[in-house]
């Protein structure tokens, strides 16, 4: 499940702090028992294997410092009631164990659809598993939700201690520590209120309006009236405080540059695949937890940045009608795995997938022929190893396999020709040895290029053995072959030259032979 502390710090903070939590150890018929016997806790890794992706005690410390009320004693045991319900749906998901891949919970999903609408005659135990699939998804969802809720009202709990209020008779969501915040975000509007208003008015009255670009003003609200300005081609609302983006955006049928970053955003509105004609859209630095499946119908997308997120996954069928799509960011998410249909993405250039949770690519991640620039750093311990077909790459120019568990590089990776720069760091390589990798990609193209052709070589020999019996490997009967090959050919050339000068011309080819 989602590590906490980066998204629920509070959260994070208070359950740690519940004993109870803090003591659980994995049973006897957890898939964690005896590996390491140490506490296991959803939220976090365990101590005793620190994860770059963890933060530190440095980060608590920074929140302590902004929140010290954090300390004290009758605070911590009000929000300790407060998420209560938190920590028994902690407990039960310690059961059940991880969430499904994705594309699994989609085919699941689909299969579930069909049986209910019988158009499929899947067996009643493999539907029954399916169901099992969707329905553990289904829990994951709703605990998420709940984490998120939780640390809503954590915040109200500490807000209305740091008030003075008597916590034991404080109502559960904090009651009246939501004014402030209220009268904050109207304050925030009518900062920016006469120039969303001029720009609106401007659309009515039928004038071009061609361009849009509200950045940095505070913006709490894109009005759904900006759906309707007909002709706008550019829309720009980055750093602001947007929670939503309102379905209305759909109607902007003309609309090529979306830039939504460094905002609030939870999630894009479905309608989002009604912009046909996007070629840019920026969503980086939200807190984005999945990509809405419509998203592929977005077809004229040439970039795309969902960088700085949560993502734990892509939409499954996300490349399958993206084929104009050049340049996609992902790096800073949580995903751990790529869906098979990137490979179908033919015009991608760049792939920046650095700093996430990959345990590996499709197996036809070759298939990404256009591919010049990929980076793969910083997936830590999960990114082991890379598939076979990644030496189809042959346009790639720069590649950053760093900070990842990589133990051997695929035997095609000789083959990757117009490779120019190479980061292998903080691996545990062994192919090739370290003493190559340090000379640089130079040295490490030849090395594998020639691995590469030994391995050929070695393949092509098995082949011959195979189809050659074994009695027929001796000398004598390898004589034998010879000689009656080259007869063969002399009585062929013989004929083909014709009977009159057969005996003059078939002494001269023998004595050639």
């Amino acid at each position: 499940m989602d590590p906490a502390p980066q998204n629920h710090p509070i959260l994070s903070y208070v359950l740690s702090r519940i004993p109870t939590l803090s003591k659980l150890k994995p049973s006897a018929s957890s898939p964690t028992a005896g590996g390491g016997g140490g506490d296991f806790d959803i939220e976090q890794p365990p101590v005793h294997t620190p994860s770059p992706r963890t933060p530190s005690t440095a980060g608590e410390f920074e929140l302590v410092e902004r929140m010290p009320g954090l300390r004290h004693p009758s605070v911590l045991r009000a929000m300790t009631r407060a998420v209560a319900d938190v920590s028994a749906a902690r407990a039960a998901l310690q059961v059940l164990g991880p969430r499904s891949d994705h594309e699994l919970v989609d085919s699941s999903r689909a299969i579930v659809a069909a049986a209910e609408a019988g158009e499929t005659s899947v067996p009643e135990a493999d539907l029954e598993a399916c169901r099992a699939v969707v329905r553990l998804e289904e829990t994951h969802d709703a605990y998420e939700a709940l984490l998120q809720e939780a640390e809503g009202r954590l915040e109200k709990v500490y807000r209305s201690a740091m008030e003075g209020k008597d916590l034991d008779d404080e109502p559960e969501g904090g009651g009246k520590g939501d004014a402030p915040a209220a009268g904050g975000a109207e304050g925030g509007d009518a900062a920016v209120h006469e120039e969303v208003v001029a720009v609106l008015k401007r659309a009515e009255e039928g004038k071009p309006v061609e361009s849009v670009r509200l950045v940095d003003r505070q913006l709490r609200q894109l009005p759904e009236a900006f759906g309707r300005i007909q002709g706008l081609r550019v829309l720009d609302v980055s750093r602001n405080q947007l929670e939503i983006i309102p379905d209305a955006i759909g109607g902007l049928d003309h609309l090529e540059e979306l830039r939504l970053s460094a905002n609030a955003l939870v999630a894009l509105p479905d309608s989002i695949g009604l912009l046909t004609n996007l070629k840019i859209l920026n969503a980086a630095n939200n807190r984005l937890r999945a990509l809405p499946d419509s998203i592929a119908k977005c077809r004229s997308l040439v970039e795309f940045d969902a960088s700085y997120n949560g993502l734990t996954y892509l939409p499954t069928n996300i490349g399958y009608e993206l084929v104009n799509l050049q340049k996609l960011w992902v790096h800073m998410n949580k995903l751990r795995s790529l869906p098979s249909s990137v490979c179908e993405m033919a015009s991608l250039y760049l792939l920046d997938a650095h700093f996430n949770e990959l345990c590996g690519l499709p197996s036809a991640f070759g298939k990404l022929s256009s591919l010049e620039i990929l980076d793969l750093s910083s997936n830590f311990s999960d990114l082991k190893e890379l598939p076979a077909s990644f030496g189809d790459l042959l346009n790639l120019r720069e590649l950053d396999l760093s900070n990842n568990q990589i133990h051997a590089l695929p035997d095609s990776f000789g083959r990757l020709d117009k490779l120019e720069k190479l980061n292998l760091d903080q691996n545990p390589l062994g192919v090739p040895p370290a003493d190559v990798v340090n000379k640089g990609v130079d040295a490490v193209k030849e090395y594998m290029s020639k691995r590469w052709l030994d391995i050929l070589f070695e393949e092509e020999q098995k082949r011959i053995a195979a189809e050659t019996p074994q009695a027929s490997s001796t000398p004598k009967a390898w004589l034998e072959r010879s000689v009656s090959w080259v007869s063969g050919v002399s009585g062929s050339l013989v004929g083909y030259l014709g009977g009159n000068e057969k005996s003059e011309k078939d002494a001269y080819l023998n004595q050639q032979l």
